[in-house]
This record gives structure tokens, C-alpha cells and sequence, in this order.
């Protein structure tokens, strides 16, 4: 029997409750709730008797679908923890980050990976390939990790890998504890000192039936289909009973599009940034009722275009974190209406509490907060590195990230305080405010960027931001300089502004 608090056991639950509902879409086609929970509890087994034991760690790099569903529900459901490998880390990150695993969770082994990467990565050219492509995953080469491979078996692999769709055992498994370590994800530090977030399944089922809770699903699950590539949202949505369909990666705006309609998605979710290109790309269909946005700031004019392109549909921003997703959801209509008065994340959600540190620094605590950072003890309170201020009935206004600061005289400058009322004005699509150097006085200028939307001339927008920026933002925080930029430079998955890029490409404009 799995036990309450679990996301294989909520599985299990749907599965009895209603078998024949679909679980999940992609180009394989549907796959039931009864069809789910059969193959994770079967796939826990086998991976049981292979002799994966509690405790043990996977070094995790299968694309979002169902074999990542159905391997990392199982990996969880056997009791040991997916490690989420990040191809983007560069090989001694890669390699500091695995010492830390070996070091406060468990030495790793066992690796999980499709079976084109593993080949490619057992041999030295193919590694030399996906460096190429922005793909280090040294650590998964390692052969004294025991490889579960998804896909075909191709010549390179392993003699003693296993291929997950032979992992089929009939003996019951203990049931996992709810509380222990199930999800270990990196997020930011350095090869001196990697930082992971851990999370239990207690507290991944907790924020995903916060989320689900905030967007009415509990009543309206079997109604609702969510399109995306990201797994903590769908395993949000698969939780509440809803239906997934799956983005293959990496995406592309018009198969997206294509997809959503194809689908009669009622649900998706996005970066601004990707959005973005979704609306360039094409129409969005009527069938969606919920667009979510969030993982990075949200630029009015976004919010804008997609009120324009669903004006029925709800539209709402939701501010999280790797530690505790989600925080606060705010629907579009309310941050649009507030946008001069900073960036409105909204009321804090259900057992979640709030408060302001010495520095202005926002505070959180909740159920669904992580267990802590992998070596670091218990986690009790999230500091976000947000500054906010804690308004009426305690909805939260952020202001901006502490390490973004700008010291200007005795002023300290927020630029998320005031890059919404920025990008809300006419002509800009976006705008990011940073701190240049100046080589002659050692001090730094303030420096805006702007990327227009195409209404007006360059020229023309910049006369117009002169003019109308006293009246929108403190005097104190008035650019030295602003310029217009084809782009904004963005950083990661998240594709938030690359502020350091930025200032690069700024100091010599």
C-alpha cells in the first residue's frame, strides 16, 4: 500500500478512482491513470530488485514525458532520490556538484539517461559532440554508475545497463517515507561551493496542491489539460487528477501552437520570455482558459499582448521559488493595474507567512517549503534575496533583487522597483536598468535599456522616455544614459535578464 503524502500514492488513488482517465499525452498518444500507476509500481519493483535500495541516489538527465513520469515517480516510489543532472553546468561544476551528492546524500550509483545520450557520452567523440551543443554531463559517463536507459539499446551501452521498459517486478515495495529526501535540484554557487535544493514528497505534493488549489482544479481536474515541458508543473497537475500534455524539448513555438490546438490544451505555462515567442509565432487557441507565467520577471507589455490575444482567458503570474513553488499567484489584470507602484506578486498563498527582514529581505515560511540545501542542515525560513514590502491584507510588492542594488550617493536603487512602470509606458517592450563603471571617476553610471516594441522610432522613443521617465520614477533613480538594445541578453532555463551580459555590452556603447 503506498502511503498518504506521496505523489505515486496520489497516483495510485486516481487510478482507482477513475482508471480510464488520461494521465498524460504525447506522441506516443494517451496514457491512463490505471495505465500510470500499473507501470510506476511495477517499474519500483523492478528497480528493487535490480537492488536499488532507500537512501540510494539517480543521477537523472531523461527529457520531460512519460518515461521520465513513470522512471522518476518510480525512483521516488523505491525510496531513493532523483539527483536532476543539468547539461548546462559545464564539466567542473558538473564534477563539484557530484562530490557534493557523494559527500551529504549518497555516493551515487545509479545514472538515468536516454539512450542516444549515453552512447553518445560513452565515447570521447561524442562527449566532444555534446560539448558542441552545450551538453556536459560528465558525471553520467562514470562507469562505475549502474545505467537505466529509456529508448533503444544501441551499441555503446553499458553490458550491464537496463533499459526501464524491462523493469517489470510483481513484488510489493516498502513504502517510501514521505519525509525523506526524494528530489535534490541545483540551482546557483560555484564549484567551490555548489548549492542544491532538497526537496521530500511530502513537500513537491504539498506546493503542487497549493498551485492546483489557486487555479480551481480540485473540482475541475478531469476537465483540465495542461501543455508544458516543465515536470514540476505537470506532476502539480498530475497530482489534482488533470491531464498532461507533454512539450517535447526542445520546444519550438510553431509545434507548441500546433500542439495546444491539436490537444484542446485548457492550460500552459511559460517564461515571459517564451510566450513571447509563442505570440510571435502564431494565434492562441480559444481552448485555452488559463495562461501561467512565471520562473522570471514579467514585462508588462507580455501581459498586455496576451490579454489581447485570450481576452476571456485567465492570466496569472506565479511567483516561486526552487525552494517553495509556489509562493503567491496574481492574475494579470491586478499586476498590470499596479505596475507603477513596483511588481505585484500578490497575496501569499494558504499556510504560507510572510515577513520583512532588517534589510527589507522577504521572508517565508510554509508546508511546502524544501527540506534545506544539500549539506547545509534543515531549511526553516526561504530567503528569498527578494527586497519586498508587505502591503494591504498582506499582499507582497516586490521591489527587487538585494544583489541587484545600485548605491547612488546615499540612494539605494532597487531597479525591479521601477522597471515595470518602465516597460509600462508607450514603445517599450522591456527595460533593465544596471550599473555601469566609469573608468574615469571609478564610480558607477546608472544606465537603462530598453528594447522597443516597434510602435514608434528609436529616436523618437528615446525623446519620449526623457521626457515622461520624472514623471514615472523617483528623480534619484533617473538613468545617466539609455539606450535602446535589439535584445536583452537572458541567462538559463529561466531566461531572466543577464544583467552582467548587459552591462558587458553596455560599457563601451
Amino acid at each position: 500500500m503506498t502511503p498518504p503524502g506521496t505523489l505515486s500514492g496520489r497516483i495510485a488513488e486516481h487510478a482507482r478512482r477513475t482508471p480510464d482517465a488520461v494521465a498524460l499525452i504525447d506522441t506516443r498518444g494517451p496514457l491512463t491513470y490505471g495505465e500510470l500507476a500499473r507501470r510506476v509500481a511495477a517499474t519500483a519493483s523492478g528497480l528493487r530488485a535490480a537492488g536499488l535500495r532507500t537512501g540510494d541516489t539517480v543521477l537523472f538527465a531523461v527529457r520531460p514525458g512519460r518515461e521520465a513520469a513513470v522512471l522518476g515517480l518510480a525512483v521516488m516510489a523505491a525510496g531513493a532520490a532523483v539527483v536532476v543532472a543539468d547539461p548546462g553546468a559545464g564539466p567542473e561544476l558538473d564534477a563539484a556538484r557530484t562530490r557534493l551528492v557523494a559527500d551529504r546524500l549518497a555516493a551515487p550509483a545509479w545514472s538515468a539517461a536516454e539512450s542516444w545520450l549515453a552512447a553518445l557520452l560513452a565515447r570521447r567523440p561524442g562527449r566532444a559532440l555534446l560539448h558542441r551543443l552545450g551538453l556536459d554531463l560528465p558525471a553520467l559517463a562514470d562507469p562505475a554508475l549502474r545505467l537505466l536507459h529509456t529508448g533503444p539499446r544501441l551499441p555503446g551501452l553499458p553490458a550491464n545497463s537496463l533499459a526501464v521498459s524491462a523493469l517489470s517486478g510483481s513484488d510489493p515495495v516498502p513504502p517510501a517515507d514521505p519525509d525523506r529526501p526524494a528530489l535534490v535540484v541545483f540551482t546557483s554557487g560555484t564549484t567551490a561551493r555548489p548549492r542544491a535544493v532538497v526537496h521530500s514528497q511530502r513537500t513537491l505534493l504539498t506546493g503542487g496542491d497549493l498551485l492546483a488549489a489557486s487555479l480551481g482544479l480540485p473540482g475541475a481536474a478531469e476537465r483540465a489539460t495542461v501543455h508544458s515541458e516543465q515536470l514540476m508543473i505537470a506532476f502539480a497537475f498530475l497530482a489534482a487528477g488533470a491531464t498532461w500534455s507533454v512539450a517535447p524539448l526542445p520546444v519550438r513555438p510553431g509545434r507548441f501552437l500546433r500542439d495546444l490546438r491539436r490537444r484542446r490544451a485548457t492550460h500552459t505555462f511559460g517564461t515571459p520570455a517564451a510566450l513571447a515567442r509563442l505570440l510571435d509565432a502564431g494565434a492562441l487557441p480559444a481552448t485555452l482558459g488559463t495562461v501561467l507565467l512565471g520562473a522570471a520577471p514579467v514585462p508588462p507589455p507580455v501581459l498586455r499582448r496576451l490579454r489581447r490575444a485570450l481576452p476571456a482567458a485567465r492570466i496569472a503570474v506565479v511567483y516561486g521559488a526552487t525552494e517553495m513553488l509556489p509562493i503567491a499567484v496574481t492574475d494579470a489584470d491586478a499586476k498590470l493595474a499596479r505596475a507603477a507602484d513596483g511588481d505585484l506578486a500578490g497575496l501569499p498563498l494558504p499556510g504560507v507567512t510572510a515577513r520583512l527582514g532588517e534589510d527589507g529581505e522577504l521572508l517565508l515560511r510554509g508546508p511546502h517549503l524544501a527540506i534545506g540545501y544539500l549539506g547545509d542542515g534543515p531549511l526553516g525560513e526561504l530567503r528569498t534575496g527578494d527586497r519586498a514590502r508587505i502591503g494591504e491584507q498582506g499582499r507582497i510588492v516586490l521591489i527587487g533583487r538585494l544583489k541587484d542594488m545600485l548605491i547612488r550617493g546615499s540612494f539605494n536603487l532597487y531597479p525591479g522597483l521601477y522597471e515595470p512602470a518602465i516597460a509600462a509606458l508607450p514603445g517599450v517592450a522591456e527595460a533593465v536598468i544596471v550599473g555601469v563603471p566609469d573608468p574615469g571617476t571609478a564610480d558607477e553610471s546608472v544606465v537603462l535599456a530598453v528594447r522597443p516594441d516597434g510602435t514608434r522610432p528609436e529616436a523618437e522613443l528615446l525623446r519620449a522616455l526623457r521626457r515622461e521617465l520624472p514623471r514615472t520614477i523617483d528623480h534619484a533613480a533617473l538613468p545617466d544614459r539609455i539606450h535602446c538594445v535589439p535584445e536583452i541578453p537572458r541567462r538559463g532555463r529561466t531566461e531572466k535578464p543577464d544583467r552582467d551580459r548587459l552591462r558587458a555590452l553596455l560599457r563601451d556603447a
